[in-house]
């Protein structure tokens, strides 16, 4: 019997905060279009540390996620949810879906940045709500006191910085604690900067900047959106400790484009 409950009380470590805390970098793939369970084993065994499964900007069902998420579990990798900004149960009933993390989109505050640690996090470093029957407590089978602590030790949660308020104010959200990771969501900042779609502006370049000494300042890791591995090692010599590699969809545009251009000046005899 002691056996059958050990081999059930191994609620699963993060892949990304085991990179994290030996001082690597992770790499991060987005989910934003295929939700079947199938693509999150393909990136897993790929290689990737983390699946970035995006429900601010998509349709798509949280009823979603316990399938994705037994596919990560199965090829080791993390499962990201960047949320619906909808209230206290999201990050909640995300992560006991088996998120291993959660993103927050636009937190403009240090008050803000509190407030999600408290729906994210157990007592005494939050005030999330006990369940204990989902995927991150393995269906119930685990242990209450250790899923516990595993939960607050091993889910992260990274806020968003988007907006020139969230900039203004870094250093304030940089200090809150109980949370992983600062991460600069270039597009919406560069709107919120006046200066759009110029993404090699020196405006955001300052950005990058002012992120990244707040988290050094504070002990938080960053990361930010790159769209080619020159772009990644750059924020990498930065400081950043999480890079994105690209998106389902934009995988999907580029290899129909290819194969389209690879056959359509066939000759006809």
């Amino acid at each position: 019997m002691q056996r059958d409950l050990l081999f059930y009380n191994h609620m699963t470590p993060s892949k990304a905060l085991a990179k994290l805390r030996t001082g690597s970098y992770i790499t991060t793939a987005a989910m934003t279009r295929i939700t079947e369970p199938w693509f999150a084993e393909i990136l897993g065994r790929t290689g990737f540390d983390v699946i970035w499964y995006d429900l601010e900007h998509r349709a798509i069902s949280a009823n979603t996620i316990d399938a994705v998420s037994l596919a990560c579990r199965h090829a080791q990798i993390d499962l990201m949810v960047r949320i619906r900004k909808t209230g206290y149960n999201e990050p909640m009933q995300m992560l006991e879906c088996g998120a291993n993390g959660i993103m927050v989109p636009h937190c403009c505050s240090a008050a803000e940045a509190r407030q999600w640690v408290d729906w994210a996090r157990f007592p005494p470093e939050g005030r999330r709500g006990l369940d204990g029957s989902g995927a991150d407590a393995d269906w119930g089978l685990a242990d209450m006191p250790a899923y516990v602590c595993n939960a607050n030790r091993e889910t992260f949660l990274i806020l968003q910085i988007e907006d020139r308020e969230a900039l203004d104010q870094i250093d304030e959200i940089a200090a809150v604690p109980g949370y992983d990771l600062l991460f600069v969501g270039p597009a919406d900042l560069c709107m919120s900067l006046g200066v759009p779609f110029q993404f090699d502006h020196p405006l955001i370049e300052a950005a990058h900047d002012k992120v990244a000494a707040a988290a050094a300042k504070h002990g938080k890791w960053w990361g930010t959106i790159t769209s080619t591995a020159a772009i990644a090692q750059r924020m990498l010599d930065k400081g950043a400790r999480m890079v994105t590699c690209g998106a389902d969809q934009w995988w999907l545009m580029r290899g129909a484009k290819q194969a389209y251009g690879d056959y359509c000046n066939l000759s006809v005899r």
